[in-house]
């Protein structure tokens, strides 16, 4: 099953240095029956799609715990088979064991340097935004705007020299 992996760029570069990546608690994001069944409409793409918004909006959640990283929101696309379905937690959740190599990942999406300023609103405020706090939302939202960049796997070694 193809899983979104949210990651913060410190979380590459032990990727690419160590060669194998265990998601944190092992929580992904996937196109699953529930994020399906949740959607009036939308292809297999559009559903797919969503999911990786979702693992997105998840590695604000990882950079506000890591003040010192990049700020940079940063998802994995991996191919993985060990997969259970949570829709108790969310309806794009998964729970995926053990890690997994660069042969695994199937593409690498990462902000640009014009989404930093907005990334790290974003991260400052991504509690607040989830209690409804209006203007917490809208600096999710200008982080939202700016699409993720995507690499193919065997470039994240030569994105990460760049940062």
């Amino acid at each position: 099953m193809r899983v979104y992996i949210p990651a913060t760029v410190p979380m590459l570069r032990a990727f690419v240095d160590s060669g194998e990546l265990a998601p944190i608690t092992g929580t992904a994001f996937a196109l699953t029956p529930a994020l399906r069944e949740s959607y009036a409409a939308g292809d297999t793409e559009e559903l797919e799609y969503a999911a990786m918004l979702d693992a997105a909006r998840a590695s604000l959640r990882l950079l506000a715990a890591d003040e010192k990283a990049e700020p940079r929101r940063a998802v994995l696309a991996v191919d993985m088979d060990d997969v259970t379905l949570r829709p108790d937690l969310d309806f794009s959740v998964v729970k995926v064991g053990g890690s997994f190599t660069l042969k695994d990942v199937a593409a690498v999406h990462l902000d640009t340097a014009e989404a930093e300023e907005d990334v790290r609103a974003a991260a400052d405020v991504i509690d607040a935004a989830d209690l409804g706090d209006p203007d917490a939302e809208f600096a999710l939202g200008s982080a939202e705007d700016h699409e993720l960049a995507w690499y193919a796997a065997q470039e994240l070694p030569f994105v990460l020299e760049l940062l």
